[in-house]
């Protein structure tokens, strides 16, 4: 995936999780690896732009602020037994 058609957060990380592999196979030279340290810099910028940019509507807001009230257990679960990560797009 070229760094061009990286657009979405999704796009983002599966380029991120791409170039960790291809820097961690031990026939990846050191000039490459520090030209996809380059782009992985330049993709989490990105990123964090997408985020900050995100905005939330209104009953997305509300979901996430009952969300973050409810007591969660040492195993990441609530009072009702649900996942914290029930809310995760």
């Amino acid at each position: 995936m070229a760094e061009s058609t990286v657009n979405t957060f999704e796009d983002i990380t599966a380029r991120l999780d791409e170039i960790i592999t291809t820097v961690r196979s031990k026939d990846t030279s050191l000039e490459r690896s520090l030209d996809l340290f380059d782009e992985a810099i330049r993709l989490g910028s990105k990123a964090v732009e997408l985020v900050d940019s995100f905005d939330m509507s209104p009953s997305e807001a509300a979901m996430l602020e009952d969300a973050q009230k409810e007591p969660v257990d040492a195993q990441g679960a609530t009072a009702d037994g649900a996942s914290e990560a029930r809310g995760a797009r």
